[in-house]
């Protein structure tokens, strides 16, 4: 494991910078706002790549229940609540206190054990579709050559199984990957974000991180990292205060409900707006443009 200082940030090289200067254009860079070169995107995982706790993590619970011989099942309204508990073997000790039932360590450690079984299993089939616009974006990326890191706080061995569940076939494109595994401090700690940097070798101020949760955005954001955010279906209290109370300026994270199709755009809470509710590569580099 690396040791990383949380709050340290090494030097790095002073990215390039791209400039076409066209007056008539709504795009920063064209307008000829100096910007950084997008040299690097860092995807979250859960809930930001795919629903992984609704359509994954939930129905694993659920099958090791049975397997178990416990009579429970997390339904999508309950599991959303419970997600208020961190943790997976902690969300099933504080399940078992609700019902008085009394779970000892070894029996919530078998539980935990035979759930990262079936997630493991239930990831690896396919069976968790990315959220809407990633596919889309992950494929203009690795066209342009822009390089692709996970930074995660899920563990490696449910990453691989999602990435070879969704991209069996002709492999995934993702350089890199920083994994709870890797480091001490989880989001929203800046360690995970501080060690991609340093192990992608590209420079802060051409890099953007998407998130789904508040925890990733403090954590990018500490690192120094430009951030937008897609909350995740079960981030209820986000999605809440972002439709109530959108933060308004540049100045804020650009926030979407998804990554957006053609055929369904996403709604836009902030941020810089995105022509068609599309988040494109072009979009992703205007967020670089000096001031925002």
């Amino acid at each position: 494991m690396d040791a990383v200082i949380p709050g340290l940030l090494q030097p790095r090289p002073t990215p390039e910078r791209a400039c076409i200067v066209n007056p008539a254009s709504s795009w920063p860079c064209d307008r000829g706002i100096q910007v950084a070169e997008l040299q690097a995107v860092f995807w979250d995982v859960d809930g930001t790549l795919a629903d992984t706790e609704l359509e994954g993590h939930r129905p694993a619970f659920n099958a090791a229940f049975r397997e178990a011989g416990l009579d429970w099942h997390w339904d999508r309204s309950l599991y959303a609540e419970l997600l208020a508990v961190a943790g997976g073997r902690q969300r099933m000790a504080a399940y078992a206190a609700m019902r008085g039932e009394a779970l000892g360590d070894t029996r919530l450690d078998q539980l935990r054990a035979l759930k990262q079984k079936h997630y493991l299993t239930h990831s690896r089939s396919g069976a968790i579709a990315l959220r809407p616009g990633v596919a889309r974006l992950i494929a203009a990326l690795q066209q342009a050559g822009v390089k692709q890191w996970i930074v995660t706080s899920s563990g490696a061995a449910s990453v691989h199984a999602l990435l070879t569940g969704v991209f069996a076939a002709e492999g995934h494109p993702f350089a890199g990957l920083i994994s709870a595994d890797d480091v001490a401090a989880a989001k929203p700690d800046p360690a995970p974000y501080q060690l991609a940097l340093e192990r992608s070798g590209v420079a802060w101020d051409g890099v953007v991180a998407i998130e789904d949760s508040e925890a990733g955005l403090l954590s990018a954001s500490a690192a120094g990292l430009r951030c937008l955010l897609t909350p995740s279906p079960w981030e209820e209290r986000l999605h809440t205060r972002l439709r109530n109370d959108p933060p308004a300026g540049a100045s804020h994270p650009a926030a979407f409900e998804h990554l957006g199709e053609a055929e369904a755009p996403a709604r836009q809470w902030s941020g810089p707006p995105c022509p068609g509710g599309v988040v494109t590569l072009e979009y992703l580099q205007s967020l670089l443009a000096d001031g925002n």
